[in-house]
């Protein structure tokens, strides 16, 4: 098997090289592909990413600001990996739980397994985040009639040519609900483990807003109830 990393990247300096030693370090019984996408960082990112000299490490750069959709969808282009999962350029996730993705996988056989911040003991992020992340994954189960704890997980470890198949058109981070919404449209059994998560504060960086919850909503009831 080989794994696709993506790492979607936007004003990220105090975290993106740890994040990549991270994801480096860790060992797989697959086959590592790491690509990096700068989504037209304003801070010291991009330079820290242009003198990366590894030929693990693939880098990208976008000459505009899409969103995290834009930049996961740049990665899966330049993708050649059997299976991708998404790895956020922060250190709320832990890339060694890489290895608990793929072993669910081949254990049930499955085309997509996600890693679920709700089904183990982790620390809440603000209330705000903690209660819309229930509240989305409730409404993707009742309209996609498919139970889901974590909707909005960074950890979506599927199948790339099923990720292709998808035809993915978000841009910012309605990417998340635009996967699981077409996976389930689509009859994709979405198998979920419980993962660690250290969410880190709007001060240290965290990007989403309740904006974004309501495009969320938006995207679920729209794939569902369109062609």
């Amino acid at each position: 098997m080989k794994l696709s990393i993506i790492i979607p990247a936007y004003n990220e300096e105090n975290t993106i090289l740890n994040v990549l030693k991270a994801v480096k370090k860790v060992r797989l019984s697959a086959e590592k592909e790491i690509i990096v996408i700068d989504d037209c960082s304003k801070d010291g990112t991009k330079g820290i990413l242009e003198k990366i000299n590894d030929k693990e490490i693939k880098v990208y750069f976008h000459k505009t600001n899409k969103g995290k959709g834009a930049a996961i969808r740049t990665g899966l282009k330049q993708a050649t990996g059997e299976f991708v999962i998404i790895q956020d350029a922060d250190l709320e996730y832990d890339p060694e739980e890489f290895k608990l993705l793929i072993e669910e996988a081949r254990r049930r056989k499955a085309k997509a397994v996600y890693g679920s911040r709700f089904k183990g003991k982790n620390k809440r992020s603000y209330f705000s985040y903690y209660f819309g992340n229930i509240f989305l994954s409730f409404l993707t189960s009742i309209l996609y009639f498919s139970r889901i704890s974590d909707m909005e997980t960074c950890y979506k470890f599927v199948e790339r040519k099923l990720l292709l198949s998808l035809n993915l058109k978000a841009n910012k981070f309605d990417i998340e609900p635009e996967i699981t919404a077409k996976l389930l449209k689509k009859g994709i059994k979405i198998y979920e483990i419980p993962i660690s998560y250290k969410p880190r504060s709007i001060k240290q960086g965290k990007k989403i807003r309740w904006r974004d919850g309501f495009y969320a909503i938006l995207t679920l009831l729209r794939y569902r109830f369109s062609n």
